[in-house]
């Protein structure tokens, strides 16, 4: 089965519920995913002694959360607190996943289509942030922040106001002649119970990513919220702050060049997988990034009854800027009419 997500075609030996198919007639793709039955090349890998590779969470992690290990010098192999486990070949070309004891397929899925991903994305070379990313009039708006930040539950707020997300956590890009653009990801935000309740009247409105799992997703099957299928390029970026008990919160204020990078170099994903070649590398790239497009600091409001004020905020600030731009938009359609 045929995927596409983060740019890269993918072929599966398994239905993915979370990507939509490709329906090209690839012959080559970017990445070959095995889950449960092993494949030749695991055999090799496997062969190869472990070597614990730092990555800030220790050896022994929690569920949701991964230790590393080099297997030789050519695989990767990442193991989760439930026991699921997952091989990566050095250039992120082939992925082999099992589930843990008592868990389903479904399970390692959750983990394959967001930081497995992001990690083959690393192995490849590509850019990654960490942040969440909707369509606005055409060009493509990310939020970047760390774990907890509210990334996800900004782009699901804005989702819900009409405007298609482009990616949720993790957003792929790559320069383009005229700054850079955005892959989509998948098909669906998940969110904490505690941020749907935020934006549904019970945090039981939406559906479990997977049975046993809190978290919850909001489909972007068009029923309540759209997906942005195509790359876009990117027009603003805005770093999420701490959230502010002031009353001026929600509020928008401009980073200055040297802010934004300090701000997107820690923002990176998996910045801690990196070599010093490639952390240079990464930084001029990143001082590129900030020099095409503008970088806003948002510092959101300690009161989660605001979420729908700061999304309203978002909005008119984007579409400003984008006006600013010398384009004319159509309201949640994700297409630019210059």
């Amino acid at each position: 089965m045929n995927y596409r997500a983060y740019g890269l075609t993918l072929n599966s030996s398994v239905s993915i519920a979370a990507l939509n198919p490709d329906s090209s007639q690839h012959t080559q793709h970017d990445v070959v995913v095995h889950i449960g039955e092993e494949p030749l090349w695991t055999a090799s890998a496997m062969e190869e002694p472990p070597s614990i590779l730092p990555t800030g969470r220790g050896s022994a992690p929690e569920r949701g959360q991964f230790s590393l290990a080099s297997r030789g010098p050519n695989f990767f192999e990442l193991r989760y607190g439930d026991g699921t486990h997952f091989l990566v070949d050095r250039e992120g070309k082939r992925v082999w996943g099992r589930p843990g004891p008592n868990l389903t397929t479904e399970d390692a899925l959750v983990y394959l289509v967001g930081p497995v991903m992001g990690f083959v994305l690393r192995s490849r070379g590509r850019l990654a942030l960490h942040a969440s990313a909707v369509a606005i009039a055409g060009a493509a708006v990310a939020f970047v922040g760390s774990a907890g930040s509210g990334k996800s539950t900004t782009a699901a707020a804005l989702a819900l106001r009409g405007w298609p997300v482009v990616c949720e956590d993790i957003c792929s890009l790559t320069e383009a002649r005229h700054g850079s653009r955005v892959f989509p990801a998948y098909p669906r935000v998940c969110l904490w119970p505690d941020s749907v309740s935020f934006l549904f009247a019970s945090f039981e409105a939406l559906p479990l990513i997977v049975t046993g799992w809190e978290k919850r997703y909001l489909p972007l099957d068009g029923s309540q919220a759209n997906f942005a299928d195509a790359p876009l390029p990117l027009a603003a970026i805005y770093v999420l702050a701490e959230r502010s008990e002031e009353p001026s919160a929600p509020a928008i204020e401009p980073l200055s060049a040297r802010e934004a990078t300090l701000e997107l170099v820690q923002n990176t994903y998996m910045n801690w997988l990196i070599d010093r070649n490639q952390r240079a590398a990464e930084f001029d790239g990143i001082v590129r990034l900030v020099l095409a497009t503008k970088c806003f600091r948002v510092t959101p409001s300690a009161d989660p009854s605001r979420v729908g004020d700061m999304a309203a905020l978002l909005e008119s600030h984007a579409l400003s800027h984008l006006s600013a731009e010398g384009s004319s938009y159509a309201r949640g359609t994700g297409r630019l009419n210059v």
